[in-house]
């Protein structure tokens, strides 16, 4: 005997007209719990530095003072989160499941274009109900990577990037003192600045920085690597 209705995959919009008309009379609409956040990312002379703020917000609260926003996709790359926390966890998640099966059916490193290819074609398919803004970075057989990914799929690649709600406030640190040819400790220095600049600017980014250096064959994940607003002994 066939169902009476047939099962549908992804999002549903039943309800749409219906929340419509609430919101109308007056009802207070559930949201979804957003993140504020800096996350950035810039390339170096022998490989790249992404760097993320440690706040997780619930409205005006700050739901975690040192979470995680550097996501591990592949041994050679990993990804920065912005937005909806849960979004870029399971996403990452199931993008680095996915590269992991690809690389074992290939015999191959994963190359970086391959996540972002990945990762673009899963949230354009849900036309950004699902708000993750992330920062890719890896390096591959062909050097170093450094994309953005946007909820609604669109990328860039460019050779320094910034994301998130403080993102114009570290993007004015790399457009200031960004060029080509730079040093690790002079990338990583840069990219301590520039989440600072978040930390200080934006209401929605705190606590501490983490940084991760990518270079051929290697990565440095130096967590809680910048301290800016520790406690005073009182």
């Amino acid at each position: 005997m066939a169902p009476l209705v047939e099962p549908s995959a992804g999002f549903k919009f039943d309800n749409v007209k219906r929340n419509q008309l609430l919101g109308d009379k007056g009802y207070k609409l559930p949201t979804a719990t957003k993140t504020g956040t800096t996350i950035v990312g810039l390339i170096f002379k022998d490989g790249l530095v992404l760097g993320a703020d440690t706040r997780a917000t619930a409205g005006p609260i700050v739901a975690d003072k040192n979470c995680e926003k550097i996501h591990y996709l592949a041994p050679n790359m990993y990804c920065c989160g912005a937005g909806t926390a849960a979004d870029t966890e399971f996403t990452t998640n199931m993008i680095s499941s996915q590269l992991a099966l690809h690389s074992l059916n290939t015999g191959r490193e994963p190359r970086v274009v391959t996540a972002m290819t990945m990762l673009k074609q899963h949230l354009f398919k849900y036309h950004g109900h699902i708000g993750a803004a992330l920062v890719l970075g890896g390096y591959d057989s062909t050097g170093p990577h450094l994309f953005t990914v946007y909820p609604h799929g669109s990328t860039d690649k460019l050779p320094y990037v910034t994301m998130g709600s403080g993102s114009l406030a570290a993007m004015s640190v790399f457009e200031s003192r960004w060029r080509p040819g730079m040093s690790r400790d002079e990338g990583v220095e840069m990219v301590k600045e520039a989440i600072e600049a978040g930390i200080f600017n934006d209401l929605g980014s705190g606590s501490n920085v983490d940084v991760c250096v990518i270079t051929k064959g290697n990565v440095e994940y130096l967590r809680n690597y910048a301290r800016p607003n520790e406690r005073v002994e009182k």
